[in-house]
């Protein structure tokens, strides 16, 4: 049974101390989707791996949830150069990210993770803006937003795969998301669930918060920058207010 947790102070001033911040002051969630949103990431790894097994590719189902929040670009530039020295060819990844998405598509359809709207609702209360930042370009899965999380972003709030250069773990995402909410770092939150996206988020300088929600053990996300790991989104979305409270509160002078 998981505990309400108390946050300690330290949390919010190491991490202004590491990023050499006064203090922060939260206007901005910016929020990933795979595995934070929605329970999806099984279906990814097993989708990723179908392919990758189809292609004659060794890799294990494992190694996907690790590789969460690469493009699918970058995941297929990963196989190709494992089985064949060499990036894929645009061709290439047009065709198998398509075949990919097809068999993500063909899986018993994906639910919310429980807390996500409870998380969105609360952002939404403190009039935070929100604005989603994932790797992923699957149209069934964004389309779908609005449905399940009604309100929570509009269209001109969402960094997918098609709108940057550098997926994750690169800065780019964060950034773009910063620009589109009209945020500097110290007034922006991430809520990831992935290595590579906190370490994304951390380098864009904003204020990381990682989920365990997959079989990603949380040293991999505090290795990674995360600034404080909760075990599950409902415990994340029942700390927030408390957590954002605090980051109003406390500064280094």
């Amino acid at each position: 049974e998981e505990k309400m947790m108390e946050i300690n102070d330290d949390v919010i001033l190491s991490f202004l101390k590491r990023r050499h911040y006064k203090q922060l002051q939260p206007l901005a969630a910016l929020i990933d989707m795979d595995g934070t949103l929605y329970d999806s990431m099984g279906n990814h790894a097993d989708a990723w791996h179908r392919l990758a097994t189809e292609l004659g590719i060794t890799a294990t189902r494992e190694e996907f949830f690790m590789y969460e929040g690469r493009t699918g670009a970058s995941t297929l530039n990963i196989l190709f150069n494992r089985a064949y020295g060499r990036d894929a060819t645009s061709e290439e990844i047009e065709q198998f990210y398509a075949r990919k998405a097809l068999y993500f598509t063909q899986m018993p359809s994906v639910k919310p993770m429980p807390g996500a709207m409870q998380m969105l609702d609360f952002f939404k209360e403190v009039n935070m803006r929100r604005v989603l930042v994932t790797g992923s370009g699957q149209r069934s899965l964004i389309d779908r937003l609005e449905r399940d999380f009604p309100g929570a972003f509009t269209p001109d709030m969402m960094v997918t795969s098609r709108d940057v250069k550098c997926g994750k773990p690169h800065p780019e995402p964060f950034i773009k998301a910063m620009e589109m909410a009209r945020v500097r770092p110290s007034q922006a939150i991430a809520i990831e669930n992935a290595p590579l996206g906190v370490k994304s988020a951390f380098d864009a300088g904003a204020f990381t918060v990682a989920v365990t929600t997959g079989p990603i053990p949380r040293e991999e996300l505090v290795k990674a920058g995360a600034a404080i790991v909760f075990d599950s989104m409902p415990q994340c979305a029942e700390m927030l207010p408390q957590l954002v409270f605090k980051m109003f509160s406390l500064s280094i002078s």
